[in-house]
């Protein structure tokens, strides 16, 4: 689907003149506020190393909260820890613990759970979104597509949407899994068959848009990043079918690339390398793009294609590499350039692997709660160090300063870096 030259030029037109305004948590260091982190892209912004060990002398335990299950990953602010649960199989809940020493501040529940059917019903019917805030309010996806907006300093409600009553769509069948996107004012969230608009104040819905048939074969299990292509602002949807471009002030859908994967599992978040665009799904194949506008508008022209499927992993890419994990339990890198194998290795690694980068260090944390510690390198996998921080931590590990927090599917721990006073990031 593509939309007309002329709309797509003064869609280009406005967004250049007007600049928009930064995501919350790209102004605000040592913090990790969304999925993913500052950016979405799974990279932390810190001119410090990181430790070479992970030994209890450089990565110390601070403490530990036992907790109902939850895949959602941890949010860190200044001075706090923030992590959901689902409790009984009956609600959900998200509690707030004082970031230095694990002490509750505050918890706020309401009725939300269900059952999840075939093979990821195996793993739990737990709530899976990670919240987002913006350092006053907290919003919170549930499992049966409610988006809860809550006062960060004491838990207050401010408003909840409930996209399967107010948009009359079916509930997600595997569970809401998408993590909310800020950006000024505004929260956006694929939900309700669709990806959705909503004032982050009031919760009033301003459009939804690129809808689809929900249920079994719809709703979202990837999560939306915003994206600057051509010197606009997009936000890139991946859906079960498609992967879209989005206005963020109309809703237009600037141009929808089919995406082949086994009963739409496209759970990967896609990146953006300048106008190229990556991303790899279970049951196809890992792909890249490159957007190009000609007569009909904008569009994206696949530079080159390879057989590794991707699953939940999103990667991080550094100097053009691109390091995922795949379906195969693999740990990859790619060129981006023409996406051939530059080393590929298996060390019994879990089903699923979150990663984070700094500089050219990556913090990678598998589905067996086995933290690994390596350098970017295109040479081959360069190990620096690992260990046994917990068991089943499906939820994406969270770094901001020297807090380290992991979410196991039942607990939340919280660890400090030691790191180095004079080091760089150069290895």
């Amino acid at each position: 689907m593509t939309v007309p030259m002329k709309t797509l030029s003064l869609f280009l037109l406005i967004l250049v003149a007007t600049r928009p305004a930064l995501l919350p948590a790209e102004s605000r260091a040592g913090e990790w506020l969304q999925w993913r982190g500052p950016n979405r892209d799974g990279r932390v912004p810190s001119s410090a190393s990181w430790p070479t060990r992970l030994d209890e002398a450089h990565l110390k335990l601070e403490w530990r909260q036992p907790l109902g299950p939850s895949y959602s990953g941890p949010l860190i602010t200044t001075d706090r820890v923030i992590t959901t649960e689902t409790i009984g199989e009956r609600s959900e809940r998200v509690s707030v613990y004082d970031r230095s020493n694990g002490k509750l501040l505050w918890e706020r529940s309401w009725p939300g759970a269900m059952k999840v059917p075939f093979f990821a019903a195996k793993n739990g019917s737990w709530i899976r979104s990670t919240p987002a805030t913006d350092g006053e309010l907290l919003f919170v996806m549930g499992i049966r597509d409610l988006l809860v907006a809550l006062k960060l300093e004491d838990g207050s409600e401010v408003w909840r949407y409930d996209f399967s009553t107010e948009l009359d769509a079916p509930l997600p069948a595997f569970g809401a899994a998408c993590s909310p996107l800020l950006d000024g004012n505004h929260v956006y969230v694929q939900a309700g068959s669709g990806f959705c608009k909503l004032d982050k104040r009031s919760g009033a819905l301003i459009w939804r848009t690129a809808q689809d048939q929900g249920g079994m074969f719809g709703s979202a299990f990837s999560s939306p990043v915003k994206a600057r292509i051509h010197g606009a602002d997009l936000f890139l949807v991946q859906a079960r079918e498609a992967l879209h471009g989005i206005n963020p002030e109309t809703g237009d859908v600037l141009f929808s690339h089919p995406i082949k994967a086994f009963r739409g599992m496209n759970i990967q978040t896609p990146v953006t390398l300048g106008d190229r665009i990556f991303t790899s799904s279970y049951g196809g194949r890992s792909q890249m793009f490159r957007a190009v506008t000609d007569a009909s508008g904008l569009r994206l022209e696949e530079i080159w294609n390879v057989k590794h499927q991707g699953y939940m992993t999103s990667p991080v890419v550094i100097d053009d590499v691109i390091y995922n994990h795949l379906r195969n339990k693999r740990l990859i890198a790619l060129n981006a350039k023409d996406g051939v194998d530059l080393w590929n290795v298996s060390n019994h690694f879990g089903e699923y692997m979150s990663l984070v980068a700094n500089g050219r260090q990556i913090l990678a944390l598998d589905q067996q709660g086995e933290l690994f510690l390596f350098n970017a390198s295109p040479d081959g996998f360069r190990k620096v160090d690992s260990r046994k921080v917990g068991d089943n931590t499906w939820a994406h590990v969270a770094v901001a300063g020297e807090t380290v927090a992991i979410r196991e599917l039942d607990a939340l721990t919280v660890y400090r870096w030691s790191a180095p006073k004079s080091a760089s990031n150069a290895h």
